[in-house]
């Protein structure tokens, strides 16, 4: 093989080390394949900023979307009539969050609407910041079915992510929290 043709020919096989992963990342993604994006809520899409949705908590202040810390969101949204099977639920999210083990401080919860009237409910809500929307702006994501529950996670800078519509899988919900919340 004479000289210039072997040069040729290494060249053209550098190029194919640098182009094959490019070749193969543009074939994954044309197939639809998005590598660790796998989320079991729904996505908000268009994306929706909820910095101008005003919650105002039980105590009469302003619940702050963007918080000092880097927090997520866990906005839980219940349907007419909050009673057993929407508090066994935040229960099922109370538990999610203490799992999540120490990075728990990454994550607020938020309640809006009107608590139950059961005491042990409001005792479980004891650590979770309760509040109502004042301008509806949470109310397509709100849960229709009496005593169901609906969930919205929120990104830390006030963006609403994924909703999680009544009759979602604590477990799964658990999951992606797992996947967000590092």
């Amino acid at each position: 093989m004479n000289p210039p043709r072997r040069s040729r020919l290494q060249l053209f096989a550098l190029f194919a080390v640098f182009a094959a992963p490019f070749v193969a990342a543009l074939l994954l993604a044309y197939a639809g394949w998005h590598p660790g994006t796998r989320s079991y809520g729904t996505p908000v899409l268009p994306q929706q900023s909820l910095r101008d949705a005003p919650v105002t908590l039980a105590d009469g202040g302003r619940f702050a979307w963007k918080d000092t810390a880097p927090r997520w969101t866990l906005v839980v949204l219940p349907g007419p009539g909050c009673a057993q099977a929407c508090v066994r639920e935040l229960g099922l999210l109370h538990a999610a969050r203490v799992r999540i083990n120490r990075k728990e401080l990454l994550l607020r919860l938020l309640y809006v609407g009107e608590p139950p009237a059961d005491a042990a409910a409001r005792a479980l809500l004891a650590s979770w910041a309760v509040g109502r929307d004042d301008a509806g702006r949470l109310a397509a994501f709100r849960a229709t079915r009496a005593d169901g529950v609906a969930a919205l996670l929120v990104e830390p800078d006030g963006t609403a992510l994924t909703a999680y519509p009544d009759g979602y899988d604590a477990n799964l919900l658990l999951k992606d929290l797992q996947k967000v919340v590092k």
